[in-house]
C-alpha cells in the first residue's frame, strides 16, 4: 500500500506567463512512450508479479522503492503542466468566446476536456495505453527492459527542456533528469549484479552530462544524484543490497539509501479558478463557502474566512443569497413534490 503526503518533491513556484504550447510539448513526459505514466506503471505491476520476493528481496525492494517515486514524477509533470496552462484563457462572458484563442493551442484537449489541465496523453494527444507496460516475470529481461525505459526518458526529457523556457517546466525537467538518471544507474547496476554485464559501457545514451543543465545541477551539488529513497521508514532497506559502493558518476563518492522521502519536499503551488473553464464552477465563490462551512464545522479555519454564503442551487429560495451571485438565475419556492397518480 501506499501512504500520501500533501508535499510535492521538490518546491515549485508558478512560471511568469502561461506556456499552453509548452505544456503541450512536455505531455510528452507524463504520457508518451517514455513518460512517467510508462515508468511508474511498468515499475508498479512488476513488483506486483515479482515473482519470489523474499528470496530476492534486494531487487525486489528495488523495483519498489522507484516504484513510489515515480508516483511523485507523475504528478511532478502533472503539476508543471497545471502551472504552464494557468491563465491561458481570459474570463469572460461565453457570448464573447473568451476561449477564441485557444484553438489555436497545439492541444485544444487541455482546453475542451481538462477544463485549462493536463491530461494522461503524450505530446500528440494520444491517450497513455497500458500497452506501454513490460511486466515479463524474468528478473533479467524486466530489469533491462527498465534500463532502456530509463535511457528513453533521460533523451526526451533533455530534447523537451530545449523545447521551452518556463522555468516551472525547466525546474522539474531538471530535477528528473538527476533522479532518472539515479534509475537508470540502479537497473545497471542490478543487471551489473545478476549478469556481470556492464550496460552503461555500452549505452551511454544521451551522452550529456547533467552538470551542464543549472537546474540538474544544483540537485547533484546536495548530492541527489547518488542517493535512492525507500519512501518507508521501516520496508524496503534491503535495496542496499543492489545500490552500494562508489558512485561511477559522482566522482566515485558513496551511494547512499535514504529511508523515508527527500528531505526538501514541500508543498506545491495551488492552481487559480478559470471561470471561463467552469473549474472549478462557474460560480466558484458557491464551492469555496461549501467547504469553508465544511471546515467551520470540522473545526478547521476557513481558507477564504470572508466569503459570502450562495447557494449551488437553482431552486433555492427568492431571497437566497445564491439567488442574487448570477444575474438572470431563476429562483422558486421550495415546494413538496406531488405524487404522481
Amino acid at each position: 500500500m501506499f501512504f500520501r503526503s500533501e508535499k510535492l518533491l521538490i518546491p515549485l513556484e508558478k512560471p511568469a506567463s502561461p506556456d499552453p504550447n509548452g505544456a503541450a510539448a512536455i505531455q510528452e513526459l507524463l504520457g508518451g512512450k517514455f513518460g512517467e505514466m510508462s515508468t511508474l506503471n511498468n515499475y508498479l505491476h512488476q513488483s506486483f508479479g515479482f515473482k519470489e520476493k523474499k528470496k530476492l528481496k534486494p531487487f525486489y525492494d528495488l523495483v519498489a522503492s522507484i516504484t513510489t517515486e515515480e508516483l511523485g514524477h507523475v504528478e511532478l509533470i502533472s503539476t508543471a503542466i497545471n502551472l504552464m496552462l494557468e491563465d491561458s484563457v481570459p474570463a469572460g462572458e461565453p457570448v464573447d468566446a473568451p476561449l477564441g484563442e485557444a484553438k489555436n493551442n497545439r492541444n485544444t484537449h487541455h482546453t475542451i476536456v481538462g477544463g485549462g489541465g493536463h491530461q494522461v496523453m503524450d505530446s500528440m494527444g494520444h491517450f497513455w495505453s497500458g500497452e506501454h507496460v513490460f511486466s515479463s516475470g524474468n528478473l533479467v529481461a524486466d530489469l533491462l527492459h527498465n534500463f532502456f525505459l530509463e535511457t528513453g526518458a533521460r533523451m526526451h526529457k533533455h530534447r523537451c527542456y530545449q523545447m521551452t523556457t518556463n522555468q516551472a517546466a525547466r525546474d522539474v525537467i531538471g530535477y528528473l533528469m538527476v533522479r532518472g538518471g539515479v534509475h537508470q544507474a540502479a537497473y545497471a547496476l542490478a543487471l551489473r549484479k545478476v549478469t556481470g554485464v556492464e550496460v552503461t559501457k555500452m549505452l551511454p545514451t544521451p551522452n550529456i552530462d547533467d552538470a551542464k543543465i543549472p537546474e540538474a545541477r544544483k540537485w547533484q551539488a546536495i548530492g541527489s544524484h547518488r542517493k535512492l529513497y525507500t519512501f518507508s521508514e521501516e520496508d524496503y532497506g534491503d535495496v542496499a543490497g543492489v545500490w552500494s559502493g562508489p558512485a561511477d558518476w559522482a566522482d566515485g563518492e558513496p551511494l547512499e539509501v535514504i529511508k523515508g522521502a527527500p528531505e526538501y519536499a514541500a508543498e506545491g503551488p495551488v492552481i487559480g479558478e478559470s471561470r471561463s473553464l467552469f473549474s472549478p464552477d462557474y460560480a466558484p465563490e458557491e464551492i469555496y463557502e461549501i467547504a469553508a462551512q465544511l471546515m467551520k464545522k470540522g473545526g478547521i479555519s476557513p481558507l477564504q474566512p470572508g466569503d459570502g454564503l450562495h447557494s449551488r442551487f437553482q431552486g433555492s429560495t427568492p431571497d437566497s443569497p445564491g439567488a442574487s451571485a448570477q444575474e438572470g438565475r431563476k429562483t422558486t419556492p421550495n415546494k413538496p413534490k406531488s405524487k404522481k397518480k
